[in-house]
């Protein structure tokens, strides 16, 4: 606010004889009244009177000045930016005309006389706002058809396009409904802002998909939870359903069947309620759903129907995964766990197992130079990597994509390490690997992100001398120390209070079930003694012999990646016994699996970040080489393409520029032309024009279902914005007040006006007064 006026003397020089003559007046009223007979009262107000009459003229010799400060008109500039997106074609309740009518009526209509005024004082600059910011020359183009409201950054932009000019303050007309984040930090730079509301009132009955999220976990019965926030506008106790109906290409919306259904009713003193549904997807990769709400019996029309629907996405990855089992032995664990993995479609099982030591004890003396067992001298290829060595272990390979996959034994460097996304440790000891290879697995879960997991066994943990090595430091539980008690006799299973909240570590879908399923679990006989877990870990499982608790199955997190502990060293055991069990542990294995490659990172990776506009979407491809380092100078191209789009559309090709932000990083912005599911196709060339993988995601774009989303103005963020910008809310009602005033609030340029108090008629009537005053009550009581 400017400062409303300063009062100052022009005529100082009058001052003296103006204090002289007023001396005497007074000496002269108080020798008059003195002598006046009459009442001490009467006396005493006809006194008053003449003196404050005789002071305001005396006064008037000083002449008297007030200044203040204003607006210079036509130097500032005054933005008046109106709501042009499709929630002001909403009508509120008992209102006889929509909100982008009313809109239209004062800045066009019989109401817009508080223009004319504005722009008497202002220049003034009219915008349309709905997804961007668009100049309007008089605010013809309302047309209400924009598809979102994208408030923050509409005001960003306005605040670009003034960037050092006189900007005065903002007039919102709007109905407060912002489908987008504001940015409160940046948006304090804003001039006062003056949000002037069109919506009053709520909807008398609207259904409308508020959020969804998506939950993936390793449960194999219901591996994806989806949860659809309503909320329920005039549904007070109705039953609502919800439809949950997969998206494939090329099939019509209306042969679309849902696969999951779910029902509930709205209580009675609550507006809001979550649909829960648990599905199983068929087939993994990217899939949309289309989710749609309604009532199970029609009643009231709603006030809109584009947010009874919306579109979902699921990324269930493209797999299969692969994971590398090392075992010191063939043993029965194996068996068990390559026969759940390979009845599982979203990972591969590589097996290379030891089925026969290094005999380092045994020594051939052959001739000089030669290193071959000479019983073979003459007989097959006697290459360096051919020959038979009795000081080298003899390993099976199973699984493996070709003939030289794991050739050499364990992995020697990282790009034949790095390409797996987990690494399962059977009956090893510590001595297997060598110094670089203890290294170069800790690299592989803490810079590439990937999982470990070592089993129970005669030569596991501290047995297998892991204590105080790269990997026993990336263990779960500590090896150095000594466990506090020992089993006596065989333990028995049960989940921690933590395990039960692991979706993987549970095969049933209700508590009872799962703890009946362990009950009847027949006891371990094996168990490997360890410490305590260590301070970050989690104990997912305990053994207990009914006296003390172990940990059986503990978890953790090291770097980017996971590891794990299974302690029990006869877990095939609780798959014996009858075709079910047999059947529990095969899906449990599936589970710990898939649990131990989830969220693994992949050498490419590509991200849909939808834009503060509200319209656009960038597109992001991080990719790394065969030693997951950012790889540079690559080629990226991207297939955007929609599920529900027509047959024969073809795809959208896009290439994506290296990021000036990241090594590795690659970005394209995409801006979508229909509502619905998008599907975007990563493919990475190296430098040298070889593929360097591929990848996809998806996203949503529905900015009419994002619009309607709350049809409540928000007004607690139009006061929050009005108060940190030094403006306020207003109503339609209080333009024509507000205009008046606006020249006198803060402006960055101003003028000082002074107007001589002496010529205001108000002070010549005031003394006036005082004096016709005094002389009408001597009149009156005889004193004249």
């Amino acid at each position: 606010m400017l400062q409303v006026a300063a009062l100052y003397l022009a005529g100082r020089e009058w001052l003296w004889p103006a204090v002289s003559i007023g001396a005497v007046v007074l000496c002269g009223v108080a020798w008059s009244y003195l002598r006046t007979p009459g009442s001490h009262l009467l006396r005493i107000v006809c006194a008053t009177l003449k003196l404050v009459g005789a002071a305001i003229l005396l006064v008037c010799l000083l002449d008297p000045m007030w200044s203040s400060e204003r607006a210079k008109p036509g130097a500032n500039v005054i933005a008046v930016v109106a709501d042009n997106s499709l929630s002001m074609t909403l009508h509120d309740r008992n209102a006889a005309e929509s909100r982008g009518d009313a809109l239209r009526r004062v800045l066009t209509g019989d109401r817009n006389l508080w223009l004319t005024r504005l722009g008497e004082d202002f220049e003034v600059r009219d915008y349309l706002a709905d997804t961007r910011l668009l100049p309007s020359p008089n605010f013809r183009e309302l047309s209400f058809d924009g598809r979102g409201t994208a408030l923050g950054h509409t005001l960003e932009q306005l605040l670009e396009h003034h960037h050092g000019q006189p900007l005065a303050g903002v007039i919102l007309l709007t109905d407060g409904i912002a489908a987008d984040p504001a940015n409160m930090e940046k948006l304090r730079q804003l001039p006062p802002l003056y949000p002037v509301i069109f919506s009053r009132s709520t909807p008398s009955r609207d259904l409308a998909i508020t959020n969804s999220t998506v939950t993936q976990t390793s449960f194999e019965d219901a591996p994806v939870t989806i949860q659809a926030d309503i909320a329920a506008i005039g549904f007070s106790g109705e039953e609502i359903v919800g439809r949950l109906i997969p998206i494939e290409a090329g099939k019509k919306e209306a042969d679309e069947k849902p696969i999951a259904t779910e029902t509930a009713i709205i209580p009675a003193n609550s507006e809001k309620i979550a649909l829960h549904f648990q599905i199983r997807p068929a087939k993994p990769g990217v899939l949309f759903y289309r989710l749609r709400v309604a009532p199970k019996r029609p009643a009231a029309p709603e006030i809109t129907l584009a947010n009874n629907e919306s579109v979902i996405t699921v990324d269930r990855g493209s797999g299969p995964y692969r994971v590398l089992y090392v075992s010191g032995r063939p043993n029965w664990e194996y068996k068990f766990l390559h026969r759940a993995v390979e009845s599982d479609d979203q990972t591969q099982l590589v097996g290379l197992i030891r089925i026969a030591n290094r005999e380092p004890k045994f020594t051939f003396r052959g001739r000089e130079g030669e290193s071959s067992n000479p019983l073979f001298r003459g007989f097959g290829n006697q290459s360096k990597e051919d020959i038979e060595r009795y000081d080298q272990p003899v390993f099976t390979r199973l699984n493996t994509t070709d003939e030289f996959e794991l050739r050499g034994g364990f992995p020697k460097t990282p790009e034949e390490l790095f390409k797996y996304r987990a690494i399962i440790l059977d009956d090893l000891e510590a001595e297997f690997f060598t110094q670089d290879q203890t290294s170069l697995l800790q690299r592989f879960v803490s810079e590439r992100g990937g999982g470990l997991l070592m089993l129970g066994g005669m030569e596991g943990f501290r047995e297998g001398k892991y204590s105080r090595t790269a990997i026993g430091d990336m263990l779960p539980v500590y090896l150095d120390t000594k466990p506090e008690a020992i089993p006596e006799g065989r333990v028995h299973l049960s989940l921690t209070r933590e395990g039960w909240l692991q979706p993987w570590a549970r095969l049933r879908s209700n508590e009872a079930d799962e703890r009946q399923r362990l009950a009847e679990l027949p006891e371990f006989a094996v168990l490997n003694r360890v410490g305590a877990a260590k301070p970050a870990a989690t104990v997912v499982a305990t053994v207990s012999d009914g006296h003390h608790d172990y940990p059986a199955l503990v978890t953790q997190r090291f770097g980017r990646g996971r590891t794990a502990a299974m302690l029990i060293g006869d877990f095939w055991v609780s798959g014996l016994g009858d075709e079910k069990r047999q059947t529990d542990l095969l899906k449990g294995w599936r589970q710990i699996v898939r649990w131990l490659v989830a969220d693994i990172p992949d050498p490419v990776e590509v991200r849909a970040e939808p834009q503060p506009d509200g319209a656009s979407v960038q597109l992001q491809v991080r990719a790394r080489d065969a030693k997951f380092q950012p790889l540079d100078n690559a080629a990226v191209t991207l297939k955007v393409s929609r599920p529900e789009a027509p047959a024969g559309e073809a795809p959208l090709v896009l290439h994506a520029e290296p990021s000036a932000s990241e090594p590795g990083l690659y970005e394209a912005s995409f801006i979508p032309r229909e509502s619905g599911g998008y599907r975007v196709d990563a493919t990475v060339a190296n430098e040298t024009g070889e593929a360097a993988g591929q990848s996809a995601t998806g996203w949503t774009s529905d900015l009419a279902a994002a619009e309607f989303r709350d049809l409540k103005p928000n007004r607690p963020l139009m006061e929050r914005l009005a108060k940190q910008t030094g403006g306020r809310v207003l109503s339609p009602e209080d333009l024509a007040s507000f205009v008046r005033e606006l020249p006198s609030q803060h402006a960055p340029v101003t003028e000082t006006w002074t107007r001589p108090i002496w010529h205001t008629p108000l002070v010549f009537l005031l003394a006036l007064a005082c004096l016709v005053g005094e002389w009408g009550l001597r009149r009156w009581k005889g004193l004249a």
